[in-house]
């Protein structure tokens, strides 16, 4: 049963095999992990858990109020779900995805010609005390705008190739949870059940899970959170005050999406919040920047109750692994460190090291 809340710690050599075993299992998860990032497949990883846990909760293993199936039941409905959706969505409305990929290049072109008219759009006054040498990294930032719309004209090969990874994850998710663990036998030899090795994999496997839920469902309701208030901001208090943000609803979408990646996805809706509203006024551009500086106070508030209640993780650790895994692996790794620091944490915490 998948729980969210620590368990007592265990010794290393437990009722799974002698330190060895454990040993062995523990660096066939790491290098799982390490692999999963080098060969590019995190979508695939996080997909495997969201079906799992999606599966979990439909047979009621995670003590979800409503409906209960059985496990082949739930692992059926997640896999079909997915096929079900896209034929939907291709039959009403073809041309939605591909239309919300036009509006994010239109949307980053946009920012790219704000950040380059910024000065005229400042006061004379103001604009005259800007130094010289931010020219570089405005030219620098347009730079980098224009070439993550132009990477977006490929969209459609790589998303087909995600797409598909992603729903083949969910497919294995579901039939971890649709196919039954083998029993061991009644003599206590394990051999139908598995030897030590599979079990501490197993383990490891729940552990990771665990993490993963912790993770995800805490910065599901932050994310939520965030965009539900920009929402409201962009569609209902600046229309007060006659003002209209271009790309709204792109806005939004882009804030929920980057607000499921701790600390630097609130950073980077931030940053281009204000941009956009810089490409009105420089009023309407402090406007969005001395809201999000409201909102972010009480998404403090938020994270300490309910990431650092579930994962027991402050925000300069958090900051300090996605630092590091942007650095050696790039986008995946910023995306991956918080689980990965979670499930770690969990197995130190569990075995009792810190």
């Amino acid at each position: 049963m998948v729980t969210s809340h620590f368990h007592k710690p265990r010794p290393l050599s437990n009722a799974f095999g002698n330190p060895a075993v454990q040993t062995a299992s523990y660096l066939l998860a790491v290098g799982v992990c390490l692999a999963v990032l080098v060969y590019g497949l995190l979508p695939g990883l996080l997909a495997i858990c969201l079906g799992y846990l999606f599966a979990s909760a439909l047979v009621g293993a995670d003590r979800m109020r409503g409906p209960h199936f059985g496990r082949p039941w739930a692992a059926a409905l997640v896999i079909v779900m997915p096929i079900a959706a896209l034929t939907v969505l291709f039959a009403n409305a073809k041309g939605v995805a591909f239309g919300a990929v036009a509006q994010y290049q239109a949307l980053l072109h946009h920012l790219a010609g704000t950040v380059l008219e910024i000065r005229q759009k400042l006061p004379p006054d103001l604009a005259a005390h800007v130094p010289d040498e931010l020219l570089a990294a405005q030219s620098w930032l347009v730079e980098y705008l224009q070439s993550q719309a132009h990477a977006l004209t490929g969209f459609g090969t790589a998303g087909l190739r995600g797409g598909l990874l992603v729903y083949v994850g969910l497919v294995v998710g579901a039939l971890m949870v649709g196919t039954p663990a083998p029993q061991a036998n009644g003599n206590g030899n394990g051999n139908s059940g598995g030897g030590p090795l599979r079990r501490a994999l197993r383990q490891r496997g729940h552990d990771f899970m665990n993490a993963f839920r912790q993770i995800v469902v805490a910065q599901f309701w932050i994310a939520a959170f965030n965009a539900a208030c920009t929402a409201a901001f962009l569609w209902m208090a600046l229309p007060l005050f006659g003002v209209a943000i271009p790309y709204a609803a792109t806005l939004v979408g882009l804030t929920f999406v980057a607000g499921l990646i701790p600390i630097v996805g609130n950073l980077l809706c931030n940053s281009v919040l204000t941009i956009a509203g810089v490409s009105v006024s420089p009023g309407v551009g402090l406007a969005c920047l001395l809201f999000l500086v409201a909102i972010h106070k009480f998404e403090y508030v938020i994270n300490a109750k309910v990431v650092g209640k579930r994962t027991n993780t402050a925000a300069w650790e958090l900051l300090t692994v996605m630092f590091m895994g942007e650095a050696i692996f790039g986008v995946a790794g910023l995306v991956a460190a918080p689980l990965y620091y979670a499930y770690a944490k969990r197995e130190l915490q569990d075995s009792g090291l810190i």
